[in-house]
Protein backbone atom coordinates (compact mmCIF):
# COMPACT_ATOMS: atom_id res chain seq x y z
CA UNK A 1 0.00 0.00 0.00
CA UNK A 2 1.16 3.04 -0.33
CA UNK A 3 0.20 6.72 0.92
CA UNK A 4 -0.02 9.73 -1.43
CA UNK A 5 2.04 12.83 0.24
CA UNK A 6 -0.81 14.64 -0.88
CA UNK A 7 -3.32 12.88 1.59
CA UNK A 8 -0.97 13.63 4.27
CA UNK A 9 -2.95 16.63 6.46
CA UNK A 10 -2.37 17.95 9.98
CA UNK A 11 -4.81 15.44 11.51
CA UNK A 12 -2.92 12.51 10.29
CA UNK A 13 0.73 13.82 10.66
CA UNK A 14 -0.06 15.43 14.31
CA UNK A 15 1.06 18.27 13.03
CA UNK A 16 -0.28 21.74 12.52
CA UNK A 17 1.87 22.54 9.11
CA UNK A 18 2.05 21.02 5.87
CA UNK A 19 4.30 17.91 5.86
CA UNK A 20 6.95 17.45 3.81
CA UNK A 21 8.16 13.83 4.03
CA UNK A 22 9.99 13.75 0.74
CA UNK A 23 12.54 16.51 1.99
CA UNK A 24 12.45 15.47 5.76
CA UNK A 25 13.48 11.49 4.53
CA UNK A 26 16.59 13.51 2.32
CA UNK A 27 17.68 15.97 5.03
CA UNK A 28 17.52 12.95 7.40
CA UNK A 29 19.85 10.84 5.41
CA UNK A 30 22.47 13.86 4.61
CA UNK A 31 22.27 14.64 8.26
CA UNK A 32 23.70 11.29 8.56
CA UNK A 33 26.43 11.55 5.89
CA UNK A 34 24.62 8.90 3.68
CA UNK A 35 24.64 8.50 -0.33
CA UNK A 36 21.34 7.40 -1.50
CA UNK A 37 23.34 4.44 -1.90
CA UNK A 38 24.51 3.85 1.27
CA UNK A 39 20.80 4.56 2.62
CA UNK A 40 19.17 1.57 0.08
CA UNK A 41 22.04 -0.70 1.22
CA UNK A 42 21.47 -0.37 4.94
CA UNK A 43 17.79 -0.47 4.94
CA UNK A 44 17.39 -3.11 2.44
CA UNK A 45 15.67 -1.05 -0.22
CA UNK A 46 16.40 0.07 -4.17
CA UNK A 47 18.24 3.46 -4.86
CA UNK A 48 15.27 4.01 -7.30
CA UNK A 49 12.74 3.12 -3.94
CA UNK A 50 14.70 6.27 -1.69
CA UNK A 51 14.55 8.01 -4.85
CA UNK A 52 11.33 8.49 -5.22
CA UNK A 53 10.24 8.81 -1.72
CA UNK A 54 13.30 11.61 -2.18
CA UNK A 55 10.78 13.32 -5.20
CA UNK A 56 7.81 12.81 -3.31
CA UNK A 57 5.94 9.97 -5.43
CA UNK A 58 6.08 7.03 -2.53
CA UNK A 59 5.52 7.54 0.94
CA UNK A 60 4.82 4.14 1.85
CA UNK A 61 5.01 3.65 5.72
CA UNK A 62 6.65 0.21 5.64
CA UNK A 63 9.52 2.15 3.48
CA UNK A 64 9.48 4.81 5.90
CA UNK A 65 9.92 2.89 8.92
CA UNK A 66 12.71 0.66 7.18
CA UNK A 67 14.68 4.21 6.24
CA UNK A 68 13.90 5.29 9.77
CA UNK A 69 15.35 2.20 11.39
CA UNK A 70 18.50 2.70 9.26
CA UNK A 71 18.41 6.18 9.98
CA UNK A 72 18.37 5.39 13.72
CA UNK A 73 15.58 7.98 13.75
CA UNK A 74 11.85 7.25 14.88
CA UNK A 75 9.81 7.28 11.76
CA UNK A 76 7.38 10.58 13.16
CA UNK A 77 11.19 12.15 12.39
CA UNK A 78 9.20 12.39 8.68
CA UNK A 79 5.89 13.41 9.78
CA UNK A 80 6.75 16.12 11.56
CA UNK A 81 9.20 17.72 9.46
Amino acid sequence: MTVSINNLDATTAGASAHVDIADAVRRARQAVGYSVDELALTCGLTDLEIESIERGTDADPGKLRRIAAALQLPVATFLLS
